[in-house]
């Protein structure tokens, strides 16, 4: 198999290679569905797939850009790498930093492995059955989720720094107290993993490949991923004609965050 520091290593080549092209001008292209599509994409994407057929030959990879024949093949196959080369395009366009580089293993249906790297801040998460991580400025630490807020306490709501929708700000208001924090990309997951926000409901579209890694990261730091509303766990590669997530919340704790959302 692997080892988790290759995938990491991985990750932060692709990460160099997006950086390269993040600190000067760039090329913008609109894919299909008139989402930004960069030059740093297609360089990181080239860099982890090479990476992971060289690592683990056996296994399958599925990236954002990968061509329809693969988007169409993956639904027969039981454990594949799920990556997006480029998490938070919009972000990287603006020049904020708030982009990451996502690989996750999927096995059954579950995101069992992930990294996500944030070249820009030079941080990194990374979570498996052994545990959750980060890793900034040289120095790696345990992560872990937070308690589920007691009553009367401030609820710490993580929202999208370029997708807040009406649902959204609807859903916020039926918790008792909040405060918004804005983040972009995967790192909006991140954050309820390391224990620096509570609850973050994604009521939006999203990829799968957008949250795989990142939801890896929250199973391992202790916290949950649930479809919303029903809390069922969100899974992958479940469906043969979307890669599609449902809506979600990312949170510490079912029963304590039901009992307050009621």
């Amino acid at each position: 198999m692997f080892e988790n520091d290759e995938v990491i290593a991985l990750a932060k080549k692709a990460g160099d290679a997006i950086m390269e092209i993040y600190q000067r001008d760039f090329v913008i292209y609109d894919k299909q569905d008139e989402s930004p599509l960069t030059e740093a994409d297609l360089a990181s994407h080239n860099c982890i797939v090479a990476g992971l057929k060289a690592l683990t030959p056996e296994i399958p990879v599925l990236s954002e850009e990968s061509v329809n024949e693969e988007h169409q093949d993956r639904i027969s196959w039981k454990t594949y790498w799920l990556i997006d080369p480029l998490d938070g395009t919009k972000e990287f366009v603006k020049k904020n930093g708030e982009f990451t580089v996502n690989i996750a293993l999927i096995d059954n249906g579950r995101a069992v492995f992930g990294v996500v790297y944030a070249p820009a801040l030079n941080v990194t998460y990374w979570g498996d059955v052994k545990g959750a991580y980060k890793e900034e400025a040289g120095k790696v630490t345990p992560i872990e989720v937070s308690p589920v807020p007691a009553e009367g306490q401030v609820w710490r709501v993580v929202g999208s720094r370029s997708h807040q929708s009406d649902a959204f700000k609807s859903f916020v208001k039926g918790l008792p107290k909040t405060e918004v924090v804005s983040m972009g990309s995967s790192l909006k997951l991140c954050l309820v993993a390391e224990g620096k926000a509570d609850l973050y409901p994604r009521l939006g579209l999203t990829s799968e490949w957008d949250t795989a890694a990142a939801h890896a990261v929250v199973e391992a730091a202790g916290g949950k991923v649930l479809q919303y509303p029903g809390l069922d766990p969100l899974l992958y590669n479940t469906r043969p004609d979307t890669l599609l997530n449902p809506f979600f919340i990312v949170c510490a704790d079912i029963d304590g965050l039901w009992t307050n959302l009621k």
